[in-house]
């Protein structure tokens, strides 16, 4: 299992996911050597180390050397691969193949085509570098990093690997959205398969909480000060509570709103036991990105939680929630079941613009929008809460998503690679 774990300052679904991952498939049986490295090692280099970090992303030697002895060693049968950047680099699939070993790579972004991997640029989505040999508006609007220079040297990257990622044996992708964009990028169809991300069961979910809680990465893809200009537009303490936690660049933003509003609460930066604690206390998982988010881990955790998520209609967050399929006739659906209040009479249907799923909602990436899907999510809440949960267990469960990561090693592996 090969990943670049992202710093620690900056906290990442994805690191996340690949812990957990390493621990199901071992209390399933599975021997997996772990080949790690983190970005918070950088600081710590070896002068001589740190020069070679401008062409680590197309070829880190270290790196190489390191999982060359270690597959002539134990001679697995996959490599796993997440996140090569910047520590290990995409050699690493040239290295595994020297070796005759099988490559499977789960894609979390578009880092393929794009050099920041997100799709997003000043505020909007951008697919300015689709299609091209080299990502040119990569490097003229800086995307990665906010440097001409690393922008460069990402684009020059993406471009001298593209080969190498086409020879991946197996991408998985996390949600029909990302195997869209594989197949544009040219990646035959029997070379993907769609499988999501697993979260630990917590168990038994907890009596619904009040109010909403938006956890993520503050950053401006994740659509805080969208959900902020929603917010405003109820009057204070109309919804319950609005609890946010994480960090980033936006923190000031979200300490202001705390300290305009009493129905805003900030929550800093969380560890495990206090996300338990801050899904406990709510009752509705916002989920407001503006850039096709890939699969947000805190919607699973929300669903395992037996929370429902009022997302935007954007990359996987229609799919987690089940949005992504046809409406079912009016009065049959979970939607209509939510609107209906005590006594069994029937309200009137969700307003136009707001699109129900199994376990939450999903609107356009727009403040009016969304202002008008919160009393909607807050009614509905306590309808959905066990609908979120069963497509937890039936979807995103580990047992489930474990034994499909086993059948694919076990698809892979059964026509040996030639060494």
């Amino acid at each position: 299992m090969a990943h670049n774990r992202y710093r620690e300052a900056q906290p990442s679904g994805e690191n996340t996911i690949v812990d957990a991952e390493i621990e199901q498939l071992t209390a399933a049986g599975v021997e997996v050597l772990p080949f790690l490295r983190s970005s918070d090692e950088i600081p710590a280099m070896s002068p001589a180390a740190k020069a070679l970090l401008p062409i680590s992303p197309i070829w880190a030697p270290q790196a190489q050397h390191d999982l060359d002895r270690l597959l002539a060693e134990h001679r697995p049968d996959v490599l796993h691969l997440h996140n090569p950047y910047p520590l290990l680099s995409p050699w690493v699939v040239r290295t595994a193949h020297k070796r005759g070993v099988p490559v499977v790579q789960t894609v979390h972004n578009y880092r393929q085509v794009c050099s920041s991997g997100l799709y997003f640029r000043d505020g909007v989505i951008c697919q300015d570098c689709r299609g091209r040999a080299l990502g040119v508006p990569a490097i003229v609007h800086r995307c990665y990093r906010g440097s001409r220079a690393q922008s460069a040297l990402m684009a020059t990257t993406l471009a001298v690997h593209r080969p190498t990622w086409r020879s991946v044996d197996r991408f998985i992708a996390l949600t029909s959205a990302v195997a869209d964009h594989l197949r544009d990028y040219g990646i035959p169809d029997e070379r993907i398969v769609v499988k999501p991300n697993a979260v630990p069961d917590p168990g038994a979910p907890a009596p619904l909480g009040e109010g909403f809680l938006y956890l993520a990465r503050l950053s401006p893809e994740k659509g805080l000060d969208l959900l902020l200009e929603a917010w405003r537009r109820h009057p204070v303490g109309a919804l319950g509570p609005l609890r946010i936690a994480g960090d980033g660049e936006l923190r000031p933003l979200v300490e202001a709103a705390a300290a305009e509003r009493p129905d805003v609460l900030y929550l800093g930066q969380l560890d495990r036991a206090g996300v338990r604690a801050a899904l406990t206390a709510s009752a509705v998982v916002l989920a407001t990105s503006t850039w096709h988010d890939v699969l947000p881990t805190v919607i699973i955790e929300a669903l395992a939680s037996g929370r429902p998520v009022l997302g935007t209609a954007l990359g996987g967050i229609p799919y987690l929630v089940g949005a992504d399929t046809p409406r079912e006739p009016a009065g049959t659906g979970p939607a209509e079941v939510a609107s209906a209040p005590a006594g069994g009479s029937h309200r009137p249907a969700i307003p136009d613009g707001i699109k129900p799923g199994e376990a939450g909602w999903v609107v356009a990436p727009e403040p009016a929008a969304l202002a008008a899907a919160l009393p909607v999510a807050r009614a509905g809440a306590a309808a959905l809460a066990a609908s979120a949960r069963a497509r937890y267990e039936r979807i995103f469960h580990p047992d489930v998503v474990t034994k499909r990561l086993i059948d694919i090693y076990a698809d892979l592996t059964a026509t040996p690679r030639p060494r």
